[in-house]
């Protein structure tokens, strides 16, 4: 998660400490002005509207904040795709543990590993060129209504897919469903067109100060 700025945090801690500070009854009077204000807010908002969702950032949990959505798509009873890009060379935890869901959820990993594996850029930009195709036949359909495109950014980011054709793509979508992409690196246009953006922040890593190589159920 992105670490609040310096001035956010004294904010909060400035209005914990009156918080705390007050009277039960007192409490209960700015609970109830502030339960107000939150409903009139929410009485001139939109009830719904399909988004584009972007999570990118250095730090982990991109994939994960991702996985949780698809989770809740899918208790709701709707149809998820999820299209994993560079990412294919093994079998996906992920992918068994959603497997049960049966045709309510399409799960493609159409990559064949990080570049520093692969080591041919054309085979990587092809796959990637497949991967888009798949994920856009998703994204057209009205039948899904939540579409993951799985470290889609690092793609972007190496160039394999241009950012103009993922933007054309996006605006193919229905009104009502929701795209969300994945991955380090998102590029500046992605995020200006994208409704949510959400950039992880690394504060650390046990890879890096410790030494500590990725683990199953943690990074894969």
């Amino acid at each position: 998660m992105t670490t609040l700025p310096p001035d956010h945090q004294l904010f909060d801690r400035a209005q914990s400490k009156r918080l705390s500070s007050l009277t039960a009854e007192q409490h209960r009077q700015k609970m109830e002005w502030r339960k107000d204000v939150q409903e009139q807010r929410l009485a001139g908002m939109v009830a719904e509207k399909g988004l584009v969702i972007v999570n990118t950032g250095n730090g982990k949990g991109k994939t994960t904040a991702a996985l949780g959505m698809v989770l809740r798509s899918l208790g709701h009873g709707y149809r998820v795709a999820i299209v994993q890009f560079i990412k294919g060379a093994w079998e996906p935890a992920e992918k068994a543990a959603f497997s049960h869901w049966g045709e309510q959820l399409e799960f493609h990993a159409m990559g064949e590993g990080f570049t520093w594996e692969t080591q041919d850029r054309d085979r990587d930009t092809q796959k990637a060129q497949e991967a888009w195709s798949k994920a856009l036949t998703f994204i057209q359909d009205p039948n899904f209504k939540l579409v993951l495109l799985d470290e889609v950014n690092i793609a972007l980011k190496l160039g394999y897919l241009s950012v103009e054709q993922v933007l054309i793509g996006l605006e193919q979508k229905p009104v009502d469903s929701h795209v969300i992409l994945t991955g380090r690196g998102a590029p500046k246009e992605l995020c200006e067109r994208a409704d949510l953006v959400t950039e992880m922040t690394l504060v650390k890593h046990p890879f890096r100060e410790q030494g500590v190589k990725a683990q199953a159920g943690i990074e894969f």
